[in-house]
């Protein structure tokens, strides 16, 4: 069943290129459907105009718009992990190409801001040594998290 409410996110012309990667980066992720250009437009004929896929549960809708809206910080997916190696295996695969920011933010190589997190942050950085702690990280380390915040 689709969500009711899901992100439908602007892309130049890569969105199906975007949504090839995060399927191959998560493994419940799978394309649900399509619309290729027609001869009405626009853009060239056959090539993909928006795409609904499903990441992880969450539906979301990519579309190629063309250049007039970049994608930015101010949006991003925030992924929660169980384990360092899922941290891990997830930060080394969307920073391919893209670049680390800090306390476990990254930007991908579509532009694409993701938080990748162990599920205990919220709680942990209520601790002020905690919070420092991650300040000083860009990856984020559970275990250096929870030394920090006595877990």
């Amino acid at each position: 069943m689709m969500n009711k409410i899901s992100p439908f996110l602007w892309f130049n012309d890569d969105a199906e290129a975007a949504a090839d990667f995060y399927c191959s980066v998560f493994p419940h992720a799978k394309k649900m459907n399509e619309m290729r250009v027609g001869e009405a437009g626009p853009g060239p004929v056959g090539s993909l105009l928006v795409l609904e896929l499903e990441i992880e549960g969450q539906a979301m809708t990519f579309m190629n718009g063309g250049p007039g809206h970049p994608l930015t910080d101010a949006f991003s997916f925030f992924v929660r992990c169980e384990t360092q190696e899922e941290i891990d295996g997830y930060w080394a695969k969307l920073t391919e190409g893209g670049s680390e920011v800090a306390c476990g933010w990254l930007k991908d190589k579509f532009g694409l801001s993701w938080q990748i997190v162990p599920v205990g942050i919220v709680d942990w950085i209520r601790e002020p040594a905690a919070m420092k702690a991650m300040m000083g990280m860009k990856k984020l380390d559970i275990a250096a998290l929870k030394a920090a915040a006595g877990v």
